[in-house]
């Protein structure tokens, strides 16, 4: 189905960008801007800027950037309309959809389909619970003995599953959903049949009570499901499969209904088990997620740090407990986490220990009974070790190795005091246990990264020694001579701008991604000049944009896609206008549910050039330090005019190089044509060296 472009008009005016980014991340204020550390990628320091005036996010570390509708693309995987649709629902927009053409049903993509799936299923188990006799009389009749009530049931969208071999494949297919649809989200199984037939296919879950797993958004992407006969045959707990859009080891039960209060309480309670968060929750304790049965992983403690640095694990307090919490300490520490842990009375668990005590003592005895890492470390090394040096010894240590993985060092500065104090040694021990310890893993991370290199020249030689160059592709310095000669057959083109024709189009080298000319750079700077300055008058009557355009006269840009942009300010000039940074911001297909490449690429270069990522302190504005500004008429026509004289040198000396290499081939030529490409590279010198001049730079020889 197509979206009506008034209806994405609608979409894109209420969607707020801080609203959107906020519910993944949390971001703080850093003057006019927000900040927080980038969910695209791990990073310890916010790098990860929001800006609500331009509508716009961008991070300064992997260089992701767009708009609300572009992030919920980003975040969620998901293709142009279907994020449309996301912030249709979160910002209560009716959307009367257009029927899609066969080509505008293949474009939907497989993660999209899966999730619509996904939801249907959710919603089926729902009803069956609610509304009919078996789901009633035994999944509801469970949920009402763990003490859920219906806003609790609604909150986690809890479900039934019938006890019945394929009754939600019967129903999947009657809605037009394809059985392999189906199984690839995890929804039923396919068995082949021994006896020649067609493979049998049977619903995943059967007879059980339907825990939903949502991501950070609140899309189902998964289920937990819970068996309630007695039958030894089956395990206890069924999840889904690992598919396109779930991946286990990334996701945290219940992070969709604890993001706000895990950022409200500025804390995250992390449990194993669904109704250890279904009960805490119902109790008032919101901020609360589980791991969902798997082992902690480095994921999922990164999805806690977008909302919190703070974490406390609840563990059961029996044998298992004690090792589960050990097992994932150092992870958490290791991604810079403020760590505090807390057991429970032996045979006790969240569940059941807020039944027995309610909320308000559960949380008293979280509060009193919580312990950072080295008190828990240290309370059972102690009890162990009784008056045994050695085994002292062996406690010390183990606290320094914990310490050691905090990336910090003032907090391993401050936290080795703590050791010191709670096993009563001296301060210096503790930092030379520290230290000692860091140099060993620094001495193993060597050791490893020369192992890995020394495999890669094995590989690169094809098992030879290490060492020797590598067969069969170019050396450093070939590629240089490859990458100056397309340089000079682009320069051979002509140097508009000073009396030659206009340069052509830039060779496919000047266009890719990793490798950047310097004139790029200047193009660059020159597109950052004309979306933020445009319209912005350096004399009476005569704009930046005049000014740029007409120095710029029948001189194309080389890099992509600095052309088309300049192009685009030519057109619009010519037609009496100055486009400004919305007009690339706001940029997109007028062909709706669709992103054209060339319009992603511009909006991603405006942000980038309007997107500053540092700010003037607050203290020196507070103390009335003046800081130039570049938009001063001054300094902004300063740098227009040594931008617009960078632009032309570089094309000089690439017109330069050129007519040498030309010069250096002329000996088949007769000598008037010599002497014509003398003269022309002599006149394109003293351009070069007018300019040079012009720049207070030092004149070529």
């Amino acid at each position: 189905m197509r979206i009506p472009e008034d209806t994405v008009d609608r979409i894109r005016q209420a969607a707020d960008i801080l609203e959107v980014v906020g519910d993944f991340v949390s971001l703080k204020k850093r003057g006019s801007n927000y900040t927080a550390c980038c969910p695209f990628h791990n990073e310890k320091s916010p790098s990860f800027n929001v800006n609500p005036t331009r509508q716009i996010y961008k991070c300064f570390g992997c260089g992701k950037a767009g708009d609300a509708v572009k992030f919920v693309m980003d975040i969620e995987n998901i293709g142009y309309g279907e994020a449309l649709r996301y912030l249709a629902k979160k910002y209560g927009i009716d959307i009367e959809e257009q029927e899609q053409t066969p080509e505008d049903l293949l474009r939907q993509n497989e993660r999209e389909s899966l999730l619509i799936v996904l939801n249907f299923a959710k919603t089926f188990f729902q009803q069956t619970l609610q509304t009919t006799d078996e789901g009633k009389s035994i999944g509801l009749s469970y949920f009402r003995e763990r003490g859920f009530t219906n806003p609790t049931l609604d909150a986690f969208e809890l479900g039934y599953s019938f006890d019945k071999w394929d009754a939600l494949l019967q129903e999947g297919v009657r809605r037009g959903y394809s059985r392999d649809l189906l199984e690839k989200a995890g929804l039923v199984l396919s068995r082949e049949n021994t006896s020649g037939g067609e493979n049998k296919v049977f619903d995943r879950f059967r007879g059980r009570v339907m825990f939903p797993i949502h991501n950070v958004s609140g899309r189902v992407i998964a289920f937990g499901a819970r068996i309630l006969k007695a039958d030894k045959t089956q395990p206890k707990y069924l999840n889904s499969p690992e598919t396109t859009v779930y991946h286990k080891s990334q996701v945290l039960y219940g992070i969709f209904q604890a993001k706000q209060a895990i950022r409200q309480e500025d804390v995250c309670y992390l449990t194993e088990g669904y109704t250890d968060v279904i009960s805490l929750h119902q109790a008032g304790i919101k901020n609360v997620v589980a791991s969902s049965g798997t082992s902690l992983t480095t994921e999922q403690i990164r999805l806690i740090a977008r909302f919190t640095p703070n974490v406390t694990i609840l563990y059961d307090g029996d044998a298992a407990g004690i090792k589960a919490a050990l097992r994932g300490l150092d992870m958490v520490l290791e991604e810079g986490l403020n760590l505090r842990l807390l057991l429970l009375p032996d045979g006790e668990d969240p569940d059941s220990y807020v039944h027995k005590v309610g909320a308000d003592a559960f949380k008293e005895y979280v509060r009193t009974e919580a312990k950072d890492f080295i008190d828990f470390k240290a309370v059972r090394w102690l009890a162990d070790a009784g008056d045994d040096p050695l085994k002292r010894a062996e406690g010390i240590s183990d606290v320094c190795a914990s310490i050691t993985r905090i990336p910090d060092p003032l907090k391993r500065q401050t936290l080795s005091q703590r050791v010191a104090q709670v096993f009563h040694v001296s301060e210096q021990t503790v930092i030379s246990e520290i230290n000692r310890l860091l140099r060993k893993q620094q001495d193993q991370s060597r050791k490893e990264s020369d192992r890995q290199k020394d495999r890669q020249e094995r590989q690169q030689t094809g098992g030879g020694a290490a060492g020797q160059p590598s067969v069969g592709g170019p050396s450093i310095d070939e590629i240089n001579a490859l990458l100056a000669d397309a340089g000079i057959d682009h320069m051979d083109a002509g140097f508009g701008g000073f009396g030659g024709a206009p340069a052509s189009p830039a060779p496919s080298v000047s266009r890719t991604p990793s490798i950047r000319t310097p004139i790029s750079y200047q193009e660059e700077e020159c597109i950052r000049l004309l979306i933020n300055y445009g319209a912005r008058e350096l004399e009476p009557g005569i704009t930046l944009c005049h000014y740029v355009l007409n120095e710029l006269h029948e001189i194309d840009f080389q890099t992509s896609p600095f052309d088309l942009i300049l192009t685009l300010f030519r057109e619009a000039y010519i037609q009496g206008d100055i486009l400004t940074a919305n007009d690339f911001l706001n940029r997109r297909s007028t062909e709706i549910n669709k992103e054209r490449p060339e319009d992603a690429a511009m909006q991603h270069q405006a942000i980038h050039l309007t997107t500053p990522r540092y700010e003037i302190s607050e203290g020196w504005l507070k103390h009335e330090i003046h800081v130039p500004s570049e938009e001063e008429i001054g300094i902004l026509a300063d740098a227009a005019f040594r931008n617009i004289l960078r632009i032309k040198k570089l094309l000089a000396e690439q017109r330069m190089a050129a007519l040498q290499q030309k010069i250096r081939e002329s000996g088949g030529k007769t000598p008037e044509e010599f002497d014509q490409l003398m003269t022309e590279f002599m006149h394109v010198k003293s351009l070069d060296m007018e300019i040079s001049r012009l720049l207070g730079t030092v004149i070529s020889g």
